[in-house]
């Protein structure tokens, strides 16, 4: 697995498959949240990050997160109705999602995990979509529906 990886074509496909109307950005390496929202156009609260965490050796989820908060750990067991949670190592996240860490999304994964989106995921959002520097700029509403998400309040503000 390089980390040059691209599959961007999975996610785009993927997108179109699901009807989503979308923009495209592809901008060069950014070192910070800041920095994606800028190169998006979009202030941090827009860019979506997707965290995998794993409920068992063979069943993860995905998890919308708006990129001014962060997962509230006991919330997100509530919800899931689990006593523990983890986020799994780069390799594994490869190997449940095909994609790099850093590049993941729902879009085109190898394996359809459920989704949850945080409450916060709304209005015109920025998610990754399978490489470095490469974005796709959604309604959050119809992202949330065509990947038939559970919406719940799962994080808190980045401390």
């Amino acid at each position: 697995m390089a980390a040059s990886d691209d599959h961007s074509d999975r996610a785009l496909a993927s997108a179109d498959a699901l009807g989503l109307s979308y923009q495209v950005t592809r901008h060069g390496p950014v070192r910070s949240l800041e920095e994606a929202a800028a190169a998006r156009g979009l202030e941090p609260a827009q860019v979506v990050k997707t965290i995998v965490v794993r409920l068992s050796d063979a069943d993860y989820r995905f998890v919308l997160v708006p990129g001014d908060r962060e997962i509230a750990w006991p919330k997100l067991r509530a919800l899931l109705g689990v006593n523990r949670l983890s986020m799994p190592s780069a390799d594994t996240a490869y190997q449940a999602t095909g994609y790099v860490r850093g590049t993941i999304t729902p879009l085109g994964s190898t394996t359809r995990w459920p989704v949850v989106a945080d409450t916060g995921v709304t209005g015109k959002v920025s998610l990754g979509a399978g490489a470095h520097g490469v974005a796709l700029t959604v309604d959050a509403g119809e992202l949330v529906t065509a990947l038939g998400a559970t919406v719940a309040d799962v994080t808190d503000p980045v401390a």
